[in-house]
């Protein structure tokens, strides 16, 4: 009686302080497998844009690039972009150098009827541009930093495309079902701020609290399960 006793209270109190938490995670869970990953990333809206082939020959070298733009890279990539072949330098300390190919030297300012036609380029769909804004400081929801062109497409997502300013270049998509999703998910994560860490000490507090409910339940099961076969097989042995 004393197993079933604090049992029953531990069972009773620790549900009522993490119950809620618990809602949390069954509804968020529930709510990020109902949505197909696919959707939240926003691929459907994504047009599978084929690379032009670079024309090498016509480049000026590695080395005439880096003397040009001013950095002694460790690593270097190029690649296609809507403005057109770029250099990616990475210097041994601090933020890479984004610099054309063909001139070595940064890409021109971008306006927002570029940015929006960049945008359209990129967007599977019918919905028109509603509207281009360069941000000075990236937002949070994009993982990124430094600035970047926004640009909202009017579809039943609110999708928003974010570009990189040097190069037109897609950097991330966005919309309403993932801000959705990411809701639920800081909230399965109980991650408030950015839904980055779920390895913080509340979580594990949390999930071990939760764990002592589903014991104390199999504990309160079985002690019931055990006096109901108690009292049935007394009632057997009382018969005639």
């Amino acid at each position: 009686m004393k197993v079933l006793k604090l049992s029953t209270q531990l069972h009773k109190w620790i549900a009522l302080v993490v119950g809620l938490q618990v809602l949390f995670w069954v509804g968020g869970g529930l709510v990020m497998t109902a949505i197909p990953i696919e959707t939240v990333r926003g691929e459907h809206r994504a047009v599978d844009l084929k690379p032009s082939p670079l024309e090498l020959g016509a480049l000026p070298a590695l080395s005439e690039i880096a003397r040009r733009a001013g950095v002694a890279p460790v690593q270097a990539e190029l690649h296609t972009t809507p403005r057109g072949a770029a250099w990616t330098l990475k210097p041994a300390s601090g933020e890479p150098v984004v610099v054309s190919a063909a001139t070595g030297r940064p890409f021109g300012p971008m306006s927002a009827a570029d940015a929006s036609a960049f945008a359209k380029g990129a967007y599977k769909g019918e919905a028109r541009v509603s509207g281009a804004v360069l941000l000075e400081t990236a937002p949070e929801e994009t993982g990124r930093t430094g600035p970047l062109w926004r640009v909202d497409f009017a579809d039943r997502e609110k999708t928003s495309f974010y570009l990189s300013p040097d190069t037109g270049e897609v950097m991330t998509r966005r919309s309403g079902v993932w801000r959705i999703f990411d809701f639920f998910w800081r909230l399965h994560v109980m991650d408030w701020n950015d839904g980055e860490d779920f390895n913080h000490p509340l979580i594990i507090i949390t999930t071990a609290l939760t764990l002592s409910i589903v014991i104390s339940g199999f504990i309160l099961l079985w002690i019931r399960i055990s006096r109901d076969l108690k009292m049935v097989r007394a009632a057997r042995r009382r018969e005639p």
